[in-house]
């Protein structure tokens, strides 16, 4: 426990100065694959349970509950774009568990047209993130994990390769209801760039940590994960358009306007969430990404952006989430995530079932009367 909080620390405390965004590739990594991860802001990585959806963003939350689980999941995104996942996890019991799936991204298909505006054809641009993931339980309150994912991207006429790998450790104690994690997500290495002998771009690497609490005598679980750990500068200020812009201003002047505080830097990084289960067949969930907000809702009419929000139904041997996030004006984003579990269709070994016996009607008889004469005798 204090190893971890140590890292934690650690990782707290570095600092750059640039903004994150438009500087790496393979950003679709970064959707949610689950609806229950997209309607708790976006991120959730500190649940123990049975959720194998949960176990491709954190390797370290894979275990034997988990066995036998297939997964579907697809977004409807932005721009008539798709987004799919699917997966299976298999425990090896000693060995750990092990799981498997693929998620893709396709951007639809284009109509390509010359500079006179003669159309020659269509052409299709798509994403693929093929996903290893191995967990192992140290004792019965830390576990670790880890994944390999090879990437490919097709776009037009441009094609890319690279793999990417996560690292995480989670500790977990249901006895107080308490999950914490720490997950070093997409460390990269593009093997081939998009133009032959071009330059090599990044991957959106990334340090999160995260924690979940059951309350001990209500059916709800908060969240609260922070992102980016490996930048702290994060949070947007307007005044650097106005420093920029006014000449008159000494070099202190606009560092001093230019500075934020440690709140709004704490906020940039954080990413709340509360799911509420009043039965094992119904879950609300609610999510709130203040960065989300701050970067992408208007000015004049914020609306509901950064919010998010979801369903979860179990019907017999399905447990099917819905969940909606808030970008921006235009529209939400919805996802869809089926699960079932194949070992309930089929039990190895099980016994058959004895046949019903059949009812056999008892048929009353009447006692044979008594013989008065030996009565008196």
């Amino acid at each position: 426990m204090k190893k971890l909080v140590a890292i934690f620390l650690l990782l707290s405390s570095f600092v750059c100065t640039a903004q994150i965004g438009g500087t790496n590739t393979y950003e679709f990594l970064n959707i949610p694959i689950s609806a229950r991860v997209a309607s708790l802001g976006g991120n959730a990585i500190a649940v123990y349970d049975n959720d194998p959806t949960l176990a491709f963003a954190n390797p370290s939350l894979l275990n034997a509950k988990m066995n036998g689980m297939v997964t579907f999941s697809y977004l409807n995104y932005f721009a008539d774009i798709n987004h799919g996942f699917v997966s299976y996890v298999k425990d090896l019991k000693k060995a750990g568990t092990f799981s498997a799936g693929i998620r893709y991204l396709d951007y639809g298909t284009f109509l390509e047209t010359d500079e006179g505006g003669n159309e020659l054809g269509n052409f299709t641009a798509a994403e693929y993130a093929f996903i290893l993931g191995w967990g192992k339980q140290i004792d019965s309150l830390f576990s670790v994990g880890a994944n390999l994912k090879p990437i490919y991207s097709n776009l037009y006429l441009y094609s890319s390769a690279g793999i990417a790998f996560d690292f995480s450790a989670t500790y977990h104690n249901e006895d107080i209801g308490l999950v914490m994690s720490l997950l070093f997500k997409n460390v990269e290495v593009q093997l081939s760039p998009y133009v032959e002998g071009g330059r090599k771009e990044p991957l959106p690497f990334e340090v999160q940590f995260g924690l979940s609490y059951k309350l001990g005598h209500a059916p709800i679980r908060l969240f609260s994960d922070m992102t980016q750990l490996q930048n702290w500068n994060l949070a947007y200020n307007d005044s650097i358009v106005a420093t920029n812009s006014n000449e008159a201003l000494t070099d202190e002047e606009k560092s001093e306007l230019n500075k934020t505080s440690f709140l709004s830097e704490y906020m940039a990084h954080g990413v709340v969430g509360l799911e509420f289960v009043p039965s094992k067949s119904f879950m609300l969930r609610l999510g709130y990404s203040p960065r989300r907000r701050s970067e992408l809702a208007h000015d004049n009419k914020p609306g509901l952006v950064g919010f998010s929000w979801g369903l979860g139904f179990r019907i017999k041997k399905f447990h099917i989430s819905y969940g909606s996030a808030k970008y921006h004006l235009a529209g939400p984003s919805n996802h869809f995530t089926v699960t079932t579990n194949l070992s309930e269709y089929y039990r190895k070994g099980a016994a058959p079932r004895p046949p019903k016996e059949k009812k056999v009607k008892k048929v009353k008889t009447k006692k044979p009367k008594k013989d008065k004469k030996k009565k008196d005798e």
